[in-house]
């Protein structure tokens, strides 16, 4: 449904993260190669970084990334420790709006959400940047604590067996991602670490990441651990 990416490590520009690579976001947004669910991605994009000052920013629109060239001009100008992407296929039904595109903020974490979810199984939060099922799953996860993702997924999986939950989360110095019904791959190098939906070149480096895992990336490492429902 989507196309997602997060960055944590030595400063890097957008140009480099969304648009350079062989296979880089801007690439995917037309021409995925592991994408399970829809074509292309082009109901819009967005992208979230850390600024000089430790706050976050965001960049989206609701036209096809392929579409901005204003975001081209800028996006070699800009660099960030923390940056997090994406690419839109939207859920049938839900609006084609700014405030419905990736990523969202909430409580100083940006979010995307690659997938769908029956938005009944959510409560209705008031803090949702939207109406989409991709908000409200997003502004739910970080009300029940980031810390908690696994928990949190694992009940609204329960609540919804046909939900795809693929989540990614950033926030300074801390990545979280989770893998359900679709790929997720990472990459870590002496910069830092990269996970996206797939890969945004073909260096051996890259591993993928099994499905209905969580990944949490920090300054002290990466750890990939089951969302096996507990004992």
């Amino acid at each position: 449904m989507c196309r997602h990416l997060g960055w944590l490590g030595r400063p890097r520009t957008l140009h480099d993260l969304v648009l350079a690579s062989p296979h880089a976001l801007l690439v995917q947004s037309y021409a995925p190669r592991r994408q399970r669910h829809g074509l292309m991605n082009a109901d819009g994009w967005g992208v979230g970084f850390e600024r000089p000052d430790g706050e976050p920013a965001r960049w989206r629109s609701t036209r096809p990334l392929w579409q901005d060239g204003s975001f081209a001009s800028v996006a070699p100008a800009i660099s960030s420790p923390l940056v997090v992407a994406a690419v839109r296929s939207a859920t049938a039904g839900m609006p084609i709006e700014e405030s419905a595109t990736a990523p969202f903020l909430h409580d100083g974490w940006l979010c995307s959400h690659n997938g769908r979810v029956d938005r009944s199984v959510l409560p209705r939060r008031p803090d949702a940047e939207s109406v989409c099922d991709a908000a409200l799953l997003c502004a739910h996860v970080v009300a029940e604590g980031v810390d908690h993702v696994a928990d949190t997924v694992r009940a609204v999986g329960a609540a919804d067996p046909d939900a795809r939950l693929n989540l990614l989360l950033g926030r300074p110095g801390r990545l979280v991602a989770v893998t359900w019904g679709d790929t997720l791959s990472r990459i870590t190098t002496d910069e830092g670490t990269l996970l996206s939906s797939e890969p945004l070149d073909d260096d051996p480096r890259w591993i993928d990441v099994p499905d209905r895992h969580v990944v949490e990336v920090s300054p002290d490492g990466t750890t990939v651990t089951p969302l096996e429902n507990p004992a």
